[in-house]
């Protein structure tokens, strides 16, 4: 395979990364309005986040393991397809109930493509250059991440909410197109064997924690529906766990936990998104709740962060293919625990060049972080694996995702109650409950900080 084939493939491959990246961006900078226009609180409007993100989420093993069986220019076409097919249904969704059934349609798009892109870019480069390719991965992501908050907002100020989705829609059809022609159409034949058994009881366990995390705060953290909740996610759980270590066609491979680097690196990655989405979720209801900046200006103020991503993230892949990634994946974690302290420092008064300079901080934590850390993850397992293994990592991030944005609204509302009910203006208890709210996100990036010392041998990763 000629080197330009190889890169071709990667910017296909990338595409799809962009594009999910970019409808993330555009969507957090639209829940604010949204929730003004569709009458809706904060935390109802956060299940057009955490649906697209719960869906996405339990049907990557099932992708990643058809991406084992089934040629990848098929199954990434038909990724960019339905994608592209939900984000268009959303842009035209006349109501709540339906923008979120559109928006789970698009996730399972996005889900085919996410759960495979890591395992192709690893397949198709040697381990010297894979490096490289995932930190290019990681800077292309961030240019989907830096278009987001600027075009969302410039779309937002002056044509509204729904055309956020409109910009998925070409870019997946080109994508569909190019993954068709260019991407491996061979695979070797397998029979396909599939735990749906398994997968229920994955998906009813999930559901049920993501539901307990989001609404326990108005349910009652002690209330029946909350204990049952709890209940059912034990159960079931459980029951997943022991039915995936004796079948001989598991739906994750619990036995891919054994290996240090791939166990406490997909631990570590997972917290870094919970730490990551503690503020970009707040973020912007911060800048157009407090500030009362238009959706174009908070756009522009979120920008940097996207910016010094996209700078870092393929120098810090390409350091960690020759230095290794221990080093690398510690210091991302400092270096935006930092920036969340700097964040517990925003009121009323905050200058433009304070978010400016914080929102850049951030992005730079997260580019020295997450192409060494994918590089390590999949550079820890047998080349035959780096399907499961690309699903699972794709899983865990994504998990980070999900529990970020339940766990973030839920504090944030609880908090925010409390000083209300406690006597202080609305302004003034918003503001207290994001300070105490970034300082859960330096919790958890701590725990990513830890995960990450355990995880990785500064020899060999």
């Amino acid at each position: 395979m000629s080197r330009r084939i190889k890169w071709a493939m990667f910017v296909v491959t990338a595409i799809g990364n962009f594009i999910a990246m970019l409808d993330s961006t555009t969507v957090n900078l639209a829940l604010y309005p949204m929730s003004v226009d569709l009458h809706v609180t904060m935390g109802q409007i956060q299940w057009v986040m955490i649906a697209y993100m719960l869906v996405l989420t339990v049907l990557l093993p099932f992708f990643g393991k058809l991406g084992d069986i089934f040629p990848k220019n098929k199954l990434y076409a038909t990724g960019f397809s339905v994608f592209s097919f939900g984000a268009f249904l959303s842009m035209v969704a006349p109501n709540f109930i339906s923008l979120i059934a559109f928006r789970c349609l698009e996730a399972m798009g996005a889900s085919i493509m996410l759960s495979n892109a890591q395992a192709i870019i690893a397949r198709i480069f040697s381990r010297e250059r894979r490096g490289k390719a995932l930190g290019l991965n990681g800077c292309i992501v961030a240019i989907g991440g830096m278009c987001g908050p600027a075009v969302g907002g410039f779309i937002i100020n002056y044509f509204g909410w729904h055309f956020v989705f409109s910009p998925c829609v070409p870019v997946g059809i080109f994508g569909a197109y190019f993954s068709w022609k260019l991407l491996p159409n061979y695979v070797k034949k397998k029979k396909f064997k599939f735990d749906y058994l398994g997968f229920a009881y994955f998906t009813i366990s999930l559901f049920a924690l993501l539901l307990a995390i989001s609404e326990g705060y108005q349910w009652g953290w002690t209330s029946l529906k909350i204990i049952v909740l709890g209940v059912t996610t034990l159960i079931f759980g459980g029951l997943f766990y022991f039915r995936d270590h004796k079948i001989n066609y598991p739906l994750i491979n619990f036995g891919m936990f054994k290996i240090k680097p791939f166990t406490f690196g997909n631990l570590a990655v997972m917290t870094s998104y919970m730490a990551m989405y503690t503020n970009s979720i707040l973020l912007p209801f911060y800048l157009q709740e407090i500030l009362k900046l238009n959706a174009l200006v908070s756009g522009l103020l979120i920008l940097p962060y996207s910016v010094t991503l996209a700078i870092t993230a393929p120098i810090s892949g390409r350091l960690s293919g020759k230095y290794g990634s221990r080093y690398l994946t510690m210091a991302g974690p400092i270096v935006y625990i930092l920036a969340l302290l700097i964040f517990t420092t925003f009121d009323k008064s905050t200058q433009m060049w304070e978010i400016v300079f914080a929102s850049g901080v951030m992005g730079i934590g997260n580019g020295l972080f997450q192409s060494p850390s994918n590089n390590a993850i999949m550079t820890s397992v047998k080349k035959e694996e780096l399907g499961i293994a690309s699903g699972i990592l794709a899983l865990s991030r994504n998990m980070g995702n999900i529990l970020g944005v339940a766990v973030t609204i839920t504090l944030f509302e609880t908090f925010r109650e409390f000083f209300l009910h406690h006597g202080e203006i609305y302004d003034i208890a918003f503001l207290n409950s994001y300070h105490t709210t970034m300082f859960f996100g330096i919790i958890f990036g701590a725990a990513c900080l830890l995960f990450a010392f355990v995880a990785y041998n500064p020899r060999k990763l």
